[in-house]
């Protein structure tokens, strides 16, 4: 039996006391892109928080990468076993120049070079990280950050929220090459866990399961893009009358 690559067993996650993610579970096997959904506020990012064992929450249930048990790793040791984020909104880090931090995750200044390059960010490595960046320029430090690291998962968030279709285009086709869907999915090595509210991502990335996430429980999942059509015509109405249904039939 394959052992997936990411599996999150019964978690829930409080912050200040006040419960915020309730009985979560998913599994995300090796070289898959699965999607998130849901609307403003329902815990979405508190997910790959937790996941990637940021300060601040308080955690019940288990959390597990590539077999082992990280529920309590702290977020650089999560780092180092192959996980990575990119935020939606990722701090302002004054002192910090871009190329130094790209340097501490890769080494190889050629490789740094030519991917700044590709992502058009070479005048940024001289750059504070994310100071006075615009939100497409963030957008792509962060993926360049992602490509530098070259996590087994990936953990994105809203990659396409704020960014022109231009930026939209170079960030999903670097993110295609970093998850290698030019392979046959056997041979992938990378997965991801994407946030969208636009659903553009879809048109750029396949992928293998959706779910849909409201007041911080998942309430279904299935194919993505027929997910996302659903929520497109109906919003996420249908998803309350879709578990209330379930709940009814578990009683009968």
């Amino acid at each position: 039996m394959n052992v997936p690559l990411l599996k999150v067993d019964n978690l829930s996650v409080s912050i200040d006391g006040k419960q915020i993610l309730k009985d979560i579970n998913l599994e995300i096997p090796q070289g898959e892109v699965h999607i998130l959904f849901g609307p403003n506020g329902s815990g979405k990012s508190t997910l790959l928080h937790a996941i990637m064992g940021l300060p601040g929450y308080e955690v019940r249930g288990k959390i597990y990468f590539h077999g082992t048990d990280i529920t309590h790793m702290p977020p650089e040791q999560r780092a180092r076993l192959g996980i990575g984020i990119a935020f939606q909104r990722p701090p302002i880090i004054r002192g910090v120049k871009l190329g130094k931090l790209l340097e501490l995750i890769n080494s190889n200044k050629p490789d740094i070079q030519r991917m700044a390059e590709e992502l058009q960010l070479t005048p940024h490595l001289q750059r504070e990280l994310h100071y006075g960046f615009s939100g497409g320029e963030t957008k792509r430090v962060e993926i360049l950050l992602l490509i530098a690291q070259k996590p087994d998962l990936l953990l994105l968030d809203e990659p396409e929220s704020g960014v022109d279709l231009e930026n939209i285009d170079l960030i999903a086709n670097k993110l295609r090459h970093l998850l290698e869907k030019e392979k046959r999915i056997s041979e992938r090595h990378r997965s991801a866990l994407i946030i969208t509210h636009t659903g553009y991502i879809l048109n750029y990335l396949n992928a293998a399961k959706g779910y849909v996430m409201v007041d911080g429980r998942i309430k279904c999942s299935g194919p993505p893009r027929d997910i996302w059509e659903t929520i497109r015509k109906v919003g996420y109405s249908l998803c309350e009358e879709c578990l209330l249904q379930r709940i009814n039939e578990k009683r009968r």
